[in-house]
């Protein structure tokens, strides 16, 4: 499996704790997921994990930080503004996006850019340690 096949598994990943996290998944949430990515190059992979992260009833924040560390491992790349723009989207199909959505929304941003912000420093601590 290639990592971009494996990246957007982690999305659907994702998308399953946003619409779990208010308790339930709602049938609205599910349908939008199914349109949202019904012509997408890697939709398949998306409702695939989806649908397996729902028959396993994993808990939330097992799999957020599941998806955190392969994203962090998979490092910056500009799927990450598509991976909220869908998280905002799932939410908001039903009822408008609750405190627990909003929660994994916000940190999932947060949580990357300080990953990466941590990495960076670390970074820069090394070189300066060999140019001194």
């Amino acid at each position: 499996m290639k990592k971009i096949e494996r990246l957007y598994e982690v999305l659907g990943e994702l998308l399953y704790a946003v619409a779990k996290a208010d308790g339930v998944i709602q049938e609205e949430e599910k349908e939008k997921l199914k349109e949202l990515f019904k012509n997408h190059g890697f939709g398949s992979e998306v409702l695939w994990s989806f649908e397996y992260e729902e028959s396993k009833s994993m808990p939330i924040d097992e799999i957020y930080n599941k998806v955190i560390n392969f994203c962090h491992s998979y490092g910056p790349a500009p799927q990450y503004e598509e991976f909220i723009k869908a998280m905002k989207i799932i939410a908001e199909a039903s009822e408008g996006i609750n405190e627990g959505e909003a929660k994994i929304i916000d940190s999932f941003s947060k949580d990357l850019l300080d990953r990466f912000q941590r990495d960076a420093d670390k970074l820069m601590n090394f070189q300066n340690d060999y140019s001194e």
